[in-house]
């Protein structure tokens, strides 16, 4: 049990700064404002189930289409790497709003002329929460997990989808509660957060650099 609460706490640390459900909430802020309490709720727990099956899918099925493609793991270490990173540096200097973007500016036009449409996929689940830098964080640690791991053979089999439910628990919450957490932190203090976390992925994706670099330097050497 030891065992799956270090895996368990391990996933949330490296996911949720990529996650960052603050800046989902901001951006759900941004495209919720003409929605009733009901439709936010709806919107909400759409977006969550969303989140969690792009977790499962990218965690079992990513190998998958690593093999299909011919994908070396070091190469989608640096490929993740540089994903990661880039999505670090506009984190730490914002160019555009989370609602600026251009999936957000998209969902606004289709909103103004179709008051139901659907924003629980895009942009609130993918690229927001779950996007392109998550998803090949998954796929590198589903392939690291794969070829050795220090935790029992039943920890890796429940501690992914424990992981991915609490994300998306997580991410259910802080939309649920938008509205008090911006009260509650303010545009400043989500911008802070934001910078924060973005700093730390821009050290996380150098490391899967050096680590995808170094990878290559041993197969060859």
């Amino acid at each position: 049990m030891l065992d799956l609460m270090k895996a368990v706490g391990l996933g949330l640390v490296v996911l949720l700064p990529l996650a960052n459900p603050l800046t989902t909430v901001a951006l759900f802020l941004g495209l919720a404002g003409n929605m009733n309490s009901a439709e936010r709720n709806q919107q909400s727990l759409m977006a969550s189930v969303y989140v969690f099956a792009i977790l499962m899918v990218a965690w079992y099925a990513g190998q998958l289409v690593m093999d299909t493609f011919g994908i070396s793991i070091p190469g989608l270490r640096i490929a993740g790497g540089l994903i990661v990173a880039f999505i670090g540096f506009r984190m730490l200097f914002p160019s555009q709003k989370a609602h600026e973007s251009p999936e957000a500016k998209s969902k606004s036009e289709e909103m103004e002329s179709d008051s139901g449409t659907n924003i629980a996929f895009v942009p609130l689940a993918m690229p927001s929460t779950a996007g392109p830098g998550t998803i090949a964080m998954i796929i590198s640690s589903a392939s690291t997990v794969r070829s050795g791991s220090s935790f029992p053979d039943w920890v890796i089999m429940v501690a992914p989808p424990l992981v991915f439910a609490l994300i998306g628990v997580i991410v259910w919450a802080s939309l649920r509660s938008s509205g008090a957490i911006m009260r509650w932190v303010g545009k400043g203090g989500i911008e802070a957060i934001s910078r924060l976390m973005g700093f730390l992925l821009v050290c996380m994706g150098v490391q899967f650099i050096i680590n995808g670099v170094l990878e290559i330097v041993k197969t060859y050497h």
